[in-house]
């Protein structure tokens, strides 16, 4: 179970124990960094990031409080749009995430064939590389996109950007498929996975889940003890299988 945070939220001082919080019953943990153009977010997650923007966390600052929040043994995923990382620079970019302790990267709007560089710098920071497959993707396509993979494979199970959604899309055990049959890494899917029942479902097929919008909402609304309550309740249903 993999759950997702954007960095800077509920606010700066807030965030690192909220990380923290979510971090408990976690195989590992995502976390967003704040960007003005975030062309893959849905409503709730993409009003967080602007949230964080206004309290002044920006890509900087959100990847120094990563860098401060607790989470024990729990591998911390970055998410981020390539502008942040380009304006940096690859290899500045790269040492500030394994600085703050960060395990891999995803990148959702990198495309592959542009993605050789970052990559490289990447894996010399031994920040593993997260692809998104989606599920209008062929099977060449899928190939490619896992081929790349040094992570695990993040199976996109709805076309359309994040949010919580009222049902598992059907197309999430189909992806899963697809990404099983061309590695051997874990499948892990994410988009509209947003409770318990559907976490269940998704994993008849996959390996894991992502959870987002959900636990956004659960910290802006109710705060980091509330999210931690809700993972753990979602983490005993995978468990009981």
């Amino acid at each position: 179970m993999v759950p997702y945070l954007m960095a800077g939220i509920p606010d700066e001082h807030a965030f690192p124990s909220a990380l923290a919080s979510i971090a408990e019953s976690a195989d590992a943990i995502e976390v967003g960094l704040p960007y003005s153009d975030p062309l893959m977010d849905g409503p709730m997650i993409a009003s967080a990031g602007e949230r964080a923007l206004r309290n002044g966390v920006g890509p900087a600052r959100a990847l120094e409080l990563v860098g401060e929040a607790e989470t024990g043994d729990t591998p911390r995923i970055v998410m981020t749009y390539y502008n942040p990382i380009h304006r940096a620079g690859e290899q500045d970019f790269c040492e500030r995430v394994a600085a703050g302790g960060g395990s891999g990267l995803i990148v959702p709007d990198l495309p592959l064939e542009e993605s050789d560089s970052l990559r490289a710098v990447a894996a010399a920071h031994g920040l593993a590389w997260i692809p998104l497959v989606a599920p209008t993707s062929p099977v060449e396509r899928v190939e490619a996109l896992v081929a790349s993979c040094t992570g695990f494979v993040y199976a996109v199970s709805s076309l359309g950007v994040t949010g919580v959604r009222e049902s598992l899309s059907e197309r999430a055990a189909a992806v899963t498929e697809a990404c099983r049959a061309a590695t051997d890494l874990p499948v892990l899917v994410g988009i509209g996975v947003s409770n318990a029942t559907q976490a269940v479902e998704a994993c008849r097929s996959a390996d894991g889940v992502v959870i987002g919008s959900a636990v956004v909402r659960a910290v802006l609304e109710e705060g980091g003890p509330v999210a931690a309550s809700f993972l753990r309740d979602v983490r005993s249903a995978l468990d009981a299988g």
